[in-house]
């Protein structure tokens, strides 16, 4: 899925439509991706490993890129829209330390508390403060899908976008990506075309 950076966020079109719609007074956020909290949500996958759903911390940068080393390159053209053999160090250190005002990332990790977290997923938002949409992303490796953790994630990444008073979610998502727009459907998105790229349908969800 898409999940193109900040600056690629901001290169969204205006959906005038949701313009001044935010509370007077929104939701402010402190650093709630700076150090790890205990809440989550505790899971077990289908071969027993434990796992739990929780907030991307900014101390998460290695295994972050652990968990894209496990990335089949077909995985990664799905998430990205393009091929990316790696993720530098700058580019996930991006990735963890969010703007807590624009930005918003859950992982599925595991829940061994003997080693470093492994992290199997993630997905992720950022709010267009003009528009009050959000661009939003997600992934889970392989091994995990089928399973409904990718549900699991993106229930909390809208959950989290509603609280922040946005209006609509959207991402684009490559045409021959049948599981993800699958998903998609089932939380009640809508399709669009993408007049510059065949390749993409965009999904977009009003909250």
């Amino acid at each position: 899925m898409l999940q193109r950076m900040k600056s690629s966020a901001s290169r969204t079109e205006p959906m005038s439509t949701y313009r001044s719609r935010r509370p007077p007074e929104r939701l402010r956020f402190g650093a709630a991706n700076d150090a790890p909290v205990p809440n989550g949500e505790l899971l077990t996958s289908r071969d027993g490993t434990p796992l739990l759903i929780r907030p991307i911390h900014a101390d998460d940068v290695a295994a972050l890129q652990r968990g894209f080393s496990r990335l089949q390159p077909e995985e990664v053209r799905m998430r990205f829209l393009h091929t990316l053999t790696e993720l530098p160090d700058q580019l996930a250190q991006r990735l963890c330390r969010l703007d807590p005002e624009q930005e918003l990332a859950f992982v599925l990790v595991d829940r061994a508390e003997s080693t470093e977290p492994e992290i199997y997923g993630v997905a992720r938002a950022y709010i267009d403060t003009n528009t009050d949409g959000a661009e939003f992303a997600l992934i889970v490796q392989r091994r995990f899908t089928g399973q409904g953790f990718g549900s699991r994630l993106l229930n909390r990444v809208i959950d989290a976008c509603r609280v922040r008073g946005v209006q609509e979610i959207w991402g684009d998502v490559l045409a021959e990506n049948h599981a993800m727009l699958d998903l998609c459907d089932e939380f009640g998105f809508r399709r669009e075309s993408v007049f510059h790229d065949a390749s993409l349908t965009r999904v977009r969800l009003h909250l």
